[in-house]
Formats: structure tokens, sequence, C-alpha cells
């Protein structure tokens, strides 16, 4: 076990249920929670259902405070951050089931998509690890200041853009394929914009990108590895910046994350071609990591996501990493 996280093996234990009621397969999941508590000394089990308004960070403000010894975070990405924001940093550890159709959070982590019963078992019985978590404090264009909890990653630019114009119906029908849908409407018509920026309070960088992202995991949608060194669990966070000129750079930046990354990367001669090809100095995409960076956008606000979901548009922002401050459930 990691994190100092609370194991429940005897009788009298507890299980809160987070779950977001509009996913499908919430009766399979209830019907695998009532069994799989049962078989592990459960006796009581709390279902606590999201709403718009609150999507699970006051759900798990209760957990917590009614002395849950687990907690189970039922829905999509959006679900499962919620969550680790109500709990704060408190050690208890969190079961995953996915019941999205991104789940970015529970593939990164080699989790059960697609298979509720199976999720349900490993969430009661997995090996708990300490994992870190960013949070990220954005400016509005009033000026108002807010913070916002991300577990996989935060962009600012055209992949917020991409999120906030998928196409809600097709992402239900065909999953993460809308955003590849969203990435072709919106790449022909995206403009580079200016930001400042600056790594853990050290020398402060002026830079042209369609995008900036900060991020805790390194796959996106479709097993595509945007950040091969991305570790969950190092204390750092993982900045990349998207710069490329025009559509035909935007290929090359693709061909990096498909190719390149995915593939000549996990062996030695791959790795070797890379070096002696120059393939690991491209300008297009630029990689960085730290504990920290502060972001300024000059001239016009810019959209921003987190962990898959647009929320609106921002002028500045501060990231940073709070290690190994939430413990979830994983393989064991």
């Amino acid at each position: 076990m990691g994190g100092g996280a609370k194991r429940a093996d005897a009788a009298g234990s507890r299980v809160a249920v987070i779950v977001n009621p509009s996913k499908d397969g919430v009766g399979e999941l209830s019907r695998a929670i009532d069994r799989t508590a049962a078989e592990h000394g459960y006796t009581r089990i709390d279902w606590i259902e999201t709403t718009e308004e609150d999507p699970g960070t006051g759900q798990a403000r209760e957990a917590r405070e009614s002395g849950a010894d687990l907690v189970i975070a039922a829905g999509g990405d959006g679900t499962v951050r919620s969550v680790a924001e109500g709990l704060d940093g408190e050690p208890i550890p969190v079961g995953i089931v996915p019941l999205g159709t991104g789940n970015l959070f529970a593939r990164n982590l080699g989790l059960p998509v697609n298979d509720i019963p199976r999720a349900v078992r490993l969430a009661f019985t997995g090996r708990d690890r300490a994992i870190d978590v960013l949070r990220a404090r954005v400016r509005r264009e009033d000026g108002t200041t807010e913070t916002e909890v991300s577990l996989v990653m935060s962009g600012i630019g055209i992949d917020a853009a991409m999120m906030a114009t998928t196409d809600p119906e097709l992402k239900k029908r065909v999953g993460w394929l809308a955003y590849v849908d969203a990435g072709l409407r919106a790449i022909p018509n995206s403009e580079p914009f200016r930001i400042t920026h600056r790594m853990d309070d050290g020398r402060t960088h002026r830079s042209r990108v369609s995008s900036l992202l900060v991020a805790n995991l390194g796959y996106l949608p479709g097993n595509l590895e945007l950040i091969p060194d991305a570790e969950i669990d190092d204390g750092r966070l993982d900045v990349v910046r998207l710069q490329p000129r025009n559509v035909w750079r935007w290929l090359l930046v693709w061909r990096k994350v498909a190719w390149e990354n995915r593939v000549l990367r996990r062996t030695a001669i791959g790795r070797q071609y890379l070096d002696l090809t120059g393939g690991n100095r491209s300008r297009d995409i630029v990689y960085a990591t730290g504990r920290s960076i502060d972001v300024v956008i000059d001239g016009a606000a810019q959209e921003f996501e987190v962990d898959g979901d647009a929320l609106g548009e921002i002028t500045a922002a501060r990231f940073t990493i709070e290690p190994k401050s939430l413990v979830v459930r994983v393989k064991g």
C-alpha cells in the first residue's frame, strides 16, 4: 500500500459509491457493488449521486466526513477528478469504475474499461498507489480566479477549442473518435497566440504557440503517447508547447506523437535513429518539466480544458503539482 491509505480488511467497513446517474451501466454497477462488497466485509454501502451543479466534489467531502473506508468513483473523467478535489489530500483509497466515453485517467493507469464487474472487483481488491495531482489556478477575463484539479492534463489553446466544439452526440456514439472530428475542424482555423511563461520561478520566456499542455500522464485517446517520460508519481508536472507554423508542420507533430513516441522511442535502435536524425530536437513540439509553471496569455483570452472538459476562456494560469496526494486502487 502507498500514501498511508486505510485498508479495510475486517467486517464493518464502509464504502461510499459516488456515481454519475446519467451514465449507462448504473444497474449493472449496483449489482456488482452489492455482491463484491459483501464478499470483502463491507457492511455499509452509501450511494451518493452526482448532479449537474456538483459533479462529485461535495459528494466526496460527504464521504470523507462520514468515515468511509473506501470511495468508489463511478463515471467519466470529470467525476473522478471532482472526487479527487473533494478528498483534498485525505488518503482514503479511491476505486474507479469507468462509465464515460473517454476515461483517459483509467486508460493511463491500465484500469478495466467497458468491464464493470472487473473494475468493481479491482476497486475492492487492488493495490493502493499514491499519485500526484495537478492544480490549476486560472484567471478569467473579468479578473476573477478559480482553482481546478487535474489528473491527466490541462490545456490552453487549440486542444481546449477541440473539446469545446466536440459534438456530444457523436461522442456518445463513437467515443474518442469524436475528438478527431473536432480536431480536423479546428486545426485549419486555429490561430497561434503568444504567451509569457516561467517554470519553477526561473527565467521568463515568451513563445508563440497553438497550444500549451500541462500534464500528469502521457497518453491521449487512441493510445497516442504525447509525453513518453510522464510519470504519475514523480512529483513533477510535464509541459508541452505545440507551436507548428502551418498545416504541414501539424502533420509532423502527428508523426512524432504517433510514430516516434509510440514506436521508435521504445527500442534502442529507434532511439539511436532519432538521435542521428534530430527527431528529438523538433521545435514544433517542445517539452519541459518542473514543479510549477506560470502562464500569461498576451492578447485575447484562450479556451481552457481540464481532463477533456472545456471550461471556458482564461487569460492566465498557475499550475502546480501536489505530490502523492491521491490514493487510487490499481492492479497488483
